[in-house]
C-alpha cells in the first residue's frame, strides 16, 4: 500500500509539472501485432543490453594496451610469460576475477546474437516486402545497423590481442591496403603506422566501447521512434487493413511478453556463458607477427568475406598504372557491392513495380516469386562462401587436401545458387498458383500448372488472394475478377456468362481486394486480368506519348507569350 501510493503520488507530481499523461496514455494504448516474427527485432534490441552491461564489467578489468608485461596468474602454463597487457589482462580476466570468463564468455555469445537477430530481421522484413514506402527509412537505419554491428563485433573480437584474432587484424589490414591509390593512406591513419602497431588496440577499443555503441543506441532510439511515429505493419488476416493494426496493446498485454523475452534473452546468453566454452584465447597464445594459426576460423558473421577471399583467385591487374591487389576485389568489391544493393533495394524494388503507394499490409514471401527467389540464391551463396570459410577444418576432419576441399567450393558458389533460386522461385509460383497451404501440400497438378504459366504472373488458383493469368480469356462460369490499375490501386469485378458487376471501391494491395470480393461473393474461384480496355503497351503508350508532346509543346507556346508579352513591354518603355 505504502508503495502505491509514493508511487501514485509521484506519478502525479510528474504529469502536475510536465503534463505527461497524455503522452503515455497513447504510448501504452499502442497496438503491437502477435506474429512471432517481429520479436526478432526485440531479441536483438535485448541483445544489445546484455552487450552493454557485461561489457561495462568487461571495461574495468581490461587493460587496452600493447605494452610488454608479464602474466602473474592461477594460469599456469603462462605464469611468468612476457606477453601484451593487453593479452596479459584477458587472461587474467578469465581466470583470476570472479565471474570475469562468465561475463567474457557471455559478451561473445550476447555478439553473435546480437547480430544473428538483425540478420533474421532484416531478411523477415525483405521477403515481406516492409521495407516498401513508407518505411524506407527505417530499412537504411537496420542496414546501417548491421553494418556497424559486424564492425564492432570484429574490433571486440580483435582486443585480446592473441594469435587469432591478430591473424584476423592483419588480413582486414591487407584488405583496405588494397583499395587503389588511397588504401595505404587509409590504413596508415587508422592503425597509427605500419601493421603491427602500439596504436592499434588502443584505437579500437576506444571504437569498441565508446563510438560505435554511441552510434548505435542513437539509430536503435532513431528506428523506435519512426516505429512509434508509423503503425505498425502486419501480415493480411481477418479484420487486417491498410489502415488499423490487430494485436495486442503496448500495456499490459505485449508489455508482459516483451519482458518474458528480455528474461529468456538474458537467460539464454548467460546460460552459453557459462556453459559453452568460447574463444579461449590462453589456448591460441598471444599474437606474434611471424605466427598464425591453422585452423583459424573468424565468427560467422565475418566468415562469408573470409570465404570470399579463400575462394577468390589471386587476380592481380593494374588501373592507370596502379597496382590492385588480389584482396580488392573480394574483400573490397564484393563486401561494397552487397550492402550498396542492401541500401538501394526499396529504391529498386518501388521502380521495378512502378508504384509509389504506401503499403501496411506485408507480402506473404510465396506472392512475389521474383523476390523469394533472389533472396534464396544470394543467401545460397554467402552459405557457401560461409562454408568455405572453415575449409581447412573440413580438410582436417575429412583428411582430405585443403585444395580439393577449395576447388569443389569453387565449383559450388558459382553453380548452386542459382538452382536453388530458381527452385524457389518455382515453388513460390506453384503454392501462389494451386492455393496450397504448404509445400506438403502442392501435388502434381499444381506444379505442371505454375510451369504452364507465364512467367512473373500468377496462375489458376482458388480462394480469397488466389488469381489467374492476366491476358488469358475469362473461362465460363461464374467468378471474380482482378486487376490492377495503372494508377497502382486494384479493383474486382463479378463476372458470369450473362452479367458484369463492378464494385464500387479501389483497395491499395491485392489481399485487400480479393478479401473484398470473398466477402461480397464467397466461395468464387479468382482470377487476375488486365484492366479492362487498351492493353498495356499500346494504347496507353500512345496517349503517354501524346500526353509528353502535348506538355512540350504548350511549355513552347508559354515560352513564345512570354518572349512576345515582354516585347510589347521594351518597345512602349
Amino acid at each position: 500500500m505504502i508503495t502505491r501510493w509514493l508511487l501514485r503520488r509521484a506519478a502525479r507530481s510528474v504529469d502536475d509539472r510536465l503534463r505527461t499523461a497524455p503522452v503515455l496514455r497513447r504510448a501504452l494504448a499502442k497496438i503491437f501485432p502477435d506474429h512471432w516474427s517481429f520479436m526478432l527485432g526485440e531479441i536483438a534490441l535485448y541483445s544489445f543490453v546484455v552487450l552493454v552491461l557485461t561489457g561495462i564489467f568487461l571495461t574495468l578489468f581490461f587493460e587496452p594496451s600493447t605494452a610488454d608485461t608479464v602474466y602473474t596468474g592461477s594460469f599456469a602454463p603462462m605464469d611468468g610469460t612476457r606477453t601484451s597487457a593487453a593479452y596479459a589482462s584477458t587472461v587474467r580476466l578469465s581466470f583470476d576475477v570472479r565471474a570475469g570468463l562468465l561475463m567474457r564468455q557471455t559478451h561473445h555469445w550476447a555478439a553473435l546474437l546480437f547480430v544473428a537477430a538483425i540478420v533474421l530481421h532484416l531478411l523477415r522484413i525483405f521477403f515481406t516486402g516492409a521495407f516498401r514506402r513508407p518505411r524506407e527509412i527505417n530499412w537504411l537505419i537496420g542496414v546501417t545497423m548491421l553494418l556497424l554491428a559486424i564492425f564492432n563485433g570484429f574490433t571486440g573480437y580483435s582486443l585480446p590481442d592473441d594469435l587469432l584474432s591478430g591473424t584476423g587484424l592483419r588480413i582486414l589490414y591487407s584488405v583496405a591496403q588494397s583499395i587503389p591509390v588511397v588504401g595505404a593512406w587509409l590504413v596508415f591513419l587508422a592503425a597509427g603506422g605500419e601493421f603491427p602497431t602500439e596504436h592499434l588496440v588502443p584505437r579500437l577499443f576506444v571504437t569498441h566501447v565508446l563510438l560505435v555503441p554511441a552510434v548505435l543506441a542513437a539509430l536503435i532510439a532513431a528506428h523506435l521512434g519512426i516505429l512509434i511515429r508509423q503503425k505498425h505493419s502486419q501480415f493480411p488476416g481477418p479484420g487486417r487493413t491498410e489502415n488499423n493494426v490487430v494485436g495486442s496493446r503496448f500495456w499490459p498485454g505485449y508489455t508482459v511478453r516483451t519482458l518474458a523475452l528480455l528474461a529468456w534473452v538474458l537467460a539464454v546468453t548467460f546460460a552459453l556463458g557459462g556453459l559453452a566454452q568460447i574463444n579461449p584465447v590462453w589456448l591460441y597464445g598471444p599474437f606474434a607477427p611471424a605466427q598464425a594459426t591453422s585452423p583459424a576460423q573468424p565468427d560467422w558473421y565475418v566468415a562469408w568475406g573470409d570465404g570470399a577471399l579463400r575462394l577468390f583467385p589471386a587476380v592481380d591487374f593494374r588501373i592507370f598504372g596502379h597496382l590492385v591487389p588480389s584482396p580488392f576485389l573480394p574483400g573490397v568489391v564484393f563486401g561494397g557491392l552487397t550492402f550498396t544493393i542492401l541500401y538501394l533495394w526499396p529504391f529498386l524494388d518501388r521502380r521495378r513495380a512502378g508504384s509509389r503507394l504506401s503499403h501496411q499490409l506485408l507480402d506473404p514471401p510465396r506472392d512475389h516469386p521474383v523476390r523469394l527467389g533472389t533472396g534464396v540464391a544470394v543467401l545460397t551463396l554467402f552459405a557457401v562462401l560461409l562454408v568455405a570459410a572453415a575449409d581447412d577444418i573440413i580438410a582436417k576432419v575429412l583428411r582430405v587436401p585443403v585444395l580439393d576441399i577449395l576447388s569443389v567450393l569453387r565449383v559450388l558458389v558459382l553453380v548452386l545458387p542459382v538452382p536453388a533460386g530458381v527452385v524457389a522461385y518455382l515453388v513460390a509460383r506453384t503454392l501462389r498458383a494451386g492455393g496450397a497451404r504448404g509445400v506438403g501440400e502442392v501435388s502434381d497438378t499444381d506444379v505442371r500448372s505454375a510451369l504452364r504459366s507465364a512467367p512473373g504472373t500468377p496462375g489458376p488458383r482458388h480462394g480469397p488472394t488466389g488469381g489467374g493469368r492476366p491476358g488469358t480469356p475469362p473461362e465460363d462460369g461464374d467468378r471474380i475478377e482482378l486487376w490492377r490499375e495503372r494508377s497502382g490501386v486494384w479493383r474486382w469485378q463479378y463476372r458470369s456468362s450473362v452479367i458484369t458487376l463492378n464494385g464500387n471501391q479501389a483497395y491499395l494491395s491485392r489481399t485487400e481486394a480479393a478479401r473484398a470480393a470473398e466477402t461480397a461473393y464467397g466461395g468464387l474461384p479468382v482470377r487476375q486480368v488486365e484492366p479492362p480496355g487498351a492493353p498495356a503497351g499500346t494504347a496507353s503508350g500512345s496517349v503517354r506519348r501524346a500526353g509528353r508532346a502535348a506538355g512540350r509543346a504548350g511549355s513552347y507556346l508559354a515560352l513564345l507569350v512570354l518572349a512576345f508579352r515582354r516585347g510589347r513591354r521594351d518597345r512602349r518603355e
